[in-house]
């Protein structure tokens, strides 16, 4: 039903374990898609349920059996109108899944294959959402799983890692320097690698959540969507989901994909910016969104094809203007979301400042993490006086609020 084509040079390859990326172009230039005969797939619009999770996909998913015992997918989409002077704006909130993130969506897929394939070990790098997404999906099976880690995750994150019992390995580098190990241990010791752009499953995992939001939208796809850009997977997969959707004949257009990067993490939008054929620019990355802080992004070239194709772009924005999106989407939506989840509706907002958006326009906002994975960035402006338990104490606190 399905088979691997490489990014950069075309080439197809039939599906098998240890097929990771393409021989001949290597692991940045080479990773792989994979590639449906849509002929062979059968499926309607009544096939799928508004209330369902991702397994409702399995037809235009590329496993055997889906195998994780957790519901993965059903995340709520909130519709606000006028916001912001646009007619409609979607927020597509992953911070329901299992482990709070969109990583679930690729984690179960791995999970899934690596029964396929029959292994017993699988492993990953992450910043944190996808190692505890790997770790709380896998606890309920008998895979043995490892999870590679830099030494400046969020405690949270580190905390699912600790009680979901995986086996921790903190990398004292960063993000890139735990990825670089961890693939060199994978291949060494012949475990299952989850890890971002080099397994090419994980991007059909985490197509689900275009999907999705098509079926909760009753096919009316969206004429733009912002998603926060790291690895470049993510956004990706979105672009894929539409995608094969359209092929499918399920939806009649590809919505503009805007991939919102953070300043200090910026690689995919400087090589999107330097234009075709797209070269990989490598940074050292700071930013206060660890989820997306990655300085030499696996997926680059994937995501500015992608981007390309949809008619999008890439924006960025600062720290503060994250921070900013962090607290300003809280109060107007009742979304708390992570720093990289944010960052999207920090790049929404950023775009009607640059007049990228009509007010006739349909927008989609992905948020892919929950606030609580990482509070960092918002601790510090918790600041509450404690008040003695006396009544005209109280009244005079409250009439000061008022105020």
């Amino acid at each position: 039903m399905y088979k691997l084509k490489c990014i950069t040079c075309g080439s197809i390859y039939d599906p098998e374990p240890n097929m990771y990326t393409c021989p001949k172009c290597g692991e940045r230039y080479g990773t792989l898609e994979v590639i449906f005969n849509y002929d062979l797939i059968n499926v309607k619009k009544s096939d799928f349920d508004k209330h369902g999770d991702i397994s409702q996909f399995s037809k235009i998913l590329p496993i055997a059996e889906y195998k994780v015992k957790q519901v993965v997918g059903n995340t709520p989409t909130y519709e606000f109108k006028n916001y912001y002077g646009i007619k409609k704006v979607f927020f597509k909130y992953d911070g329901t899944n299992p482990t709070g993130s969109y990583k679930d969506r690729a984690s179960a897929i791995a999970i899934s294959k690596a029964y396929e394939y029959g292994y017993d070990t699988i492993y990953c790098a992450s910043t944190g959402n996808a190692a505890s997404s790997l770790a709380g999906l896998s606890a309920p099976t008998d895979l043995k799983t490892y999870i590679f880690v830099p030494k400046n995750i969020p405690i949270a994150k580190l905390a699912q890692l600790h009680v979901f019992g995986a086996n921790i390995i903190l990398i004292d580098g960063n993000y890139d320097q735990a990825f670089d190990i961890s693939t060199k241990v994978g291949k060494k010791l012949n475990w299952y690698s989850r890890n971002s752009a080099i397994n090419p499953y994980l991007l059909e995992g985490k197509k689900t959540g275009a999907m999705e939001l098509v079926v909760q939208l009753d096919f009316n796809v969206p004429d733009i969507v912002f998603v926060s850009a790291g690895d470049g997977t993510v956004i990706s997969s979105i672009y894929k989901g539409f995608y094969d959707f359209y092929n499918l004949n399920l939806i009649q257009k590809i919505p503009k994909i805007i991939g919102i990067q953070a300043e200090g993490a910026d690689a995919i939008a400087k090589t999107f910016s330097y234009g075709k054929p797209y070269t990989p620019v490598d940074i050292i990355p700071n930013t206060i969104a660890d989820s997306i802080s990655v300085g030499k992004p696996r997926d680059v070239i994937k995501a500015c094809k992608y981007v390309e194709k949809s008619g999008g772009t890439f924006l960025t924005v600062n720290d503060e203007e994250i921070k900013t999106a962090i607290f300003e989407l809280a109060k107007n939506t009742g979304i708390f979301a992570e720093p990289a989840g944010a960052a999207a509706y920090a790049g929404f907002k950023k775009a009607i400042s640059m007049n990228l958006l009509k007010k006739e326009d349909t927008v989609a906002i992905f948020i892919t993490g929950n606030g609580l994975k990482d509070i960092k960035a918002v601790q510090d402006n918790i600041k509450i006086n404690p008040i003695p338990p006396v009544f005209e104490k109280i009244i005079e606190y409250i009439n000061e609020v008022r105020k």
